[in-house]
């Protein structure tokens, strides 16, 4: 799908109200022009939490949270950018238009119709689950009781061929979308029966719906009552349904803590399924696949902490190996990626099961780091009593050092490697480096320059961060900036200046009605954190028109010292050498602009 266009965030902050948003999951008081509460990011006594209506912005004075409405979804509900969008759309009762989402060879758009059609055929399987004395008896031997049935959706697709089809199919544009969303199959030619060419992909299974994040369905896992292959079958790849992004159970377990510290990866749905129903409410499962550099891209924006959990067989341990090689590039500090290796013969729905979650979660808190992991798996290949076999596990950890990130974690990776092979680290690096030059660091690429709004104290530079702070309280007032006066920031150079200008003219040109639409405009840009940062400064202009007054008193300043240090320029040049003509007309006429602003005290 295309980006979601900034008229249309500068419209979902406007209209929505951060108060009510925060409010519905932060008990807050009233307190003045604005709200306090305990800060939901950290654990404190005293209320240092501020959520001001006005600015639509938070800010926490004890551990620094602060930003707009979708910040703060993102932070405390674990979402990405465009999930607190439609989140905050959704509540709004708002549809998100995508760029080029319409545009002819571009990207289809998702419509809801296919979202209600998932719906209906979800609720189907429910319908049926209840109606089936065996599917209810095979539910019932794997230990699931009604609460996690309902919570999960469970259902149960009849052992036919085309129910659903007969159901949800009964037109030619029907039975499209049935079959866009996997749930019906072509058959192939010479095996069409009376006149249909499709049957249902699901046949005597029990079902369990996949949600995206906010709890639509836009897949199905069946897992076969009885002997058969596959034991378990997913939806094909569609529209709605990505494998290698989705994890089963991540809504659920989203619901069910407000603040998720931790996940636990399992490969099953049953696994997941019976840990929520024992309370360990933070597990989620890959959908038949080993975990995908996207879901840990997807996973650390959510926790800081993953515990994988793997049966103790051979083929859980080759799992557990990729687990850690896909891994890699995620790990860094700040993030703790954890082994868990069940007994031989148990997974995690049967272990659970067998002795309960207090003895479960015991499990959880000796798991094996990924350093230990990787060395332990190393060591087993290698005899690192002699010299041959710590060459050999020099070998085999050097590539896969080199897929850490730069940092200290790699840093600290290197120097256990090289306290088992016998030799500092620097040298280590040294050898893997002239084994393969390519191991050598490479210059970190050069960082966006930042505009340094924070360095201005004082003096000249001050009169910058007094128009940029204005601007950011009451942005409307840059359509009261003249083209004289923007004009006569193009010579400036005071530090800041660049992003003042930016600022004048984006919001001249697209004026904004609150603190927080800029503060979005200039999320990820240059300057976007001094933006923040001078926000959660105590406000110190009482309304809008005084702000424009000083708005304009310091853009007027500014002018001023760009005069000034012009006419100085000149006068120094005029001290060793004769001025051009075209030079002495400029001193000239700078002087006289100097004159009035000097007899008003300006």
């Amino acid at each position: 799908m295309g980006l979601i266009p900034q008229t249309f965030i500068d419209e979902l902050i406007a209209r929505a109200d951060i108060v009510e948003v925060i409010g519905s999951r932060v008990q807050l008081k009233k307190a003045g022009r604005e709200f306090k509460a305990c800060c939901p990011f950290h654990n404190e006594k005293s209320a240092s939490f501020w959520v001001s209506p006005e600015k639509q912005f938070y800010h926490c004075f004890g551990c620094g949270a602060h930003g707009t409405v979708l910040r703060f979804l993102m932070e405390h509900d674990h979402m990405a950018f465009p999930e607190a969008v439609e989140e905050l759309a959704t509540r709004l009762g708002l549809e998100v238009p995508h760029e080029g989402s319409n545009a002819p060879g571009g990207p289809r758009r998702v419509d809801e119709p296919l979202y209600d059609v998932m719906g209906r055929v979800m609720r189907f399987y429910v319908d049926t689950l209840a109606r089936d004395e065996r599917a209810q008896q095979y539910v019932a031997r794997r230990g699931l009781d009604r609460e996690t049935v309902e919570k999960f959706g469970i259902g149960y697709a009849p052992n036919s061929w085309n129910e659903v089809l007969r159901r949800f199919g009964g037109n030619d544009d029907a039975r499209r979308v049935l079959a866009d969303l996997g749930l019906i199959i072509e058959r192939e030619r010479g095996q069409i029966r009376d006149g249909e060419r499709h049957y249902d992909r699901f046949r005597d299974r029990i079902m369990f719906p996949i949600r995206d994040s906010r709890g639509r369905i836009i897949a199905f896992g069946g897992r076969i009552l009885d002997q058969g292959e596959p034991k378990y079958l997913n939806s094909p790849e569609t529209l709605l349904f990505h494998k290698g992004r989705e994890l089963y159970g991540l809504y659920e377990a989203r619901r069910s803590r407000s603040n998720l510290k931790r996940l636990l990866i399992v490969e099953g749905y049953m696994d997941a399924v019976r840990l929520h129903q024992y309370g360990i409410n933070y597990a989620v499962a890959t959908l038949g696949t080993a975990t995908t550099p996207e879901h840990l891209k997807r996973i650390f924006r959510i926790v800081s902490e993953v515990v994988f959990a793997f049966d103790g067989d051979r083929a859980g341990r080759a799992a557990a190996w990729r687990a850690l090689q896909h891994a890699l590039p995620e790990a860094r500090q700040g993030r703790e990626i954890r082994f868990l290796f069940l007994p031989d013969g148990h997974d995690p729905d049967s272990l659970v099961g067998e002795e309960g979650a207090e003895a479960f979660e015991r499990r959880l808190d000796a798991t094996l780091p990924l350093s230990e992991y990787l060395i332990r798996e190393l060591s087993e290949q290698s005899d690192l009593t002699h010299a041959d076999g710590r060459a050999r596990f020099s070998e085999s950890a050097r590539p896969l050092w080199s897929k850490l990130p730069e940092g200290v974690y790699r840093e600290l990776m290197l120097a256990r490697i090289a306290e088992v092979v016998g030799i500092a680290p620097q040298r280590l690096q040294e050898l893997w480096a002239a084994g393969n030059p390519g191991l050598v660091a490479a210059p970190a690429p050069p960082q966006p320059k930042r505009v340094p709004v924070r360095n201005v104290s004082g003096g000249r530079g001050s009169l910058v961060r007094q128009a940029v702070l204005r601007l950011v309280s009451y942005p409307a007032i840059a359509l009261e900036v003249s083209d004289e006066e923007r004009a006569a920031l193009d010579a400036c150079e005071e530090p800041g200046i660049e992003l003042l200008r930016e600022l004048i003219d984006n919001l001249r040109t697209h004026p904004a009605q609150n603190s927080a639409q800029v503060i979005e405009r200039w999320s990820g840009r240059p300057g976007g954190d001094s933006l923040e940062k001078l926000l959660q400064r105590e406000q110190i202009v009482a309304d809008a028109v005084a702000a424009a007054g000083e708005l304009r008193a310091a853009l007027g300043k500014l002018a001023d010292l760009v005069v000034a240090r012009r006419l100085e320029a000149l006068e120094e040049k005029s001290r060793s050498t004769r001025l051009e003509p075209e030079e002495l007309l400029e001193f000239q006429r700078l002087m006289l602009y100097r004159v009035p602003r000097d007899a008003r005290g300006g």
